[in-house]
């Protein structure tokens, strides 16, 4: 685990929200800079507890790639009392920063030199955003890029912007999906899984990353594997409840496995027990 910026993993850092926006019914955008000056010095994948005064902690996904400097980025679902703070601030307020904590996607490792194709659903974008960002930003370093999204409705999408800009990446391909369309979609419709024939992906190649909602992980390698990806080329992503972030409370336990240390990025080959519970 990559230590705090301040040094203390107890003691949350204050930070100020830059930009706050919506961004679909149940999900924000916010932008923090730390009061420091620093950065986060997180790495694509990774989690930072965000505190709210008088209401709590909680854990959120780091959206924005580290080559973000003096800022990060964040998306979060109105769900809880912690959430539904932050929903509620403005550009100026203040919050409180521990981390960045846990595991994170092999960018400088296993992935580069690689093929890499993500599979995000919904709100799994989030953390596989940063990812995302990264390789683009060092685009040299990585081989053929694909990328498939899949949300539950066409009001679901999230970072539309970022969409567009993806399509046109070199060497890159974008295919998005939702569950069920509304009178003005005019796209694929259907899961995630019936985008894949539409790629092409060369198991010697290739490095995957998955995060979206626990059903869709068994149908997701389910289909890669027929395509003779093996385990040890397939990364995921899990969302748990890491309350304290650092090991000591056992919320995120997975089968005697702590998700907020071990994870939440797992090579699938690795974790039998996070096997079993998804």
């Amino acid at each position: 685990m990559k230590p705090a910026v301040n040094g203390d993993i107890y003691l949350p850092m204050p930070a100020t929200a830059v930009q706050v926006a919506p961004m679909t019914a149940s999900e924000s955008f916010f932008e923090f800079r730390l009061d420091s000056g620093s950065d986060l010095g997180h790495m694509p994948g990774q989690f930072v507890e965000v505190s709210i005064a008088g209401q709590g902690e909680a854990p959120i996904s780091i959206s924005s790639s580290p080559t973000l400097k003096g800022s990060f980025q964040m998306v979060v679902r109105n769900v809880g009392n912690v959430s539904r703070a932050m929903h509620a601030l403005k550009p100026g307020d203040k919050a409180g920063i521990r981390g960045p904590f846990g595991t994170h996607f092999p960018v400088e490792t296993a992935m580069k030199g690689r093929d890499i194709l993500f599979i995000c659903g919904g709100i799994g974008l989030v953390p596989v955003r940063s990812a995302i960002h990264y390789v683009f930003e060092h685009r040299r370093d990585y081989g053929k890029v694909n990328i498939l999204f899949g949300t539950k409705t066409p009001a679901d999408r999230l970072f539309t912007e970022d969409m567009e800009r993806w399509k046109v990446q070199p060497d890159t391909t974008f295919l998005e999906t939702v569950d069920r369309g509304d009178p003005r979609w005019k796209g694929h419709t259907g899961v995630i899984t019936t985008l894949l024939p539409d790629v092409t992906v060369d198991p010697a190649k290739t490095v995957a990353v998955i995060c979206g909602p626990p059903i869709m992980y068994k149908f997701v390698i389910m289909e890669l594997r027929k395509r003779e990806l093996d385990d040890d080329r397939i990364y995921i992503s899990l969302e748990r409840h890491m309350k304290c972030g650092v090991g000591k409370c056992g919320h995120c336990q997975v089968n005697g496995l702590y998700v907020c240390q071990k994870g939440p990025v797992f090579r699938y080959a690795d974790v039998s027990a996070v096997r079993e519970a998804i």
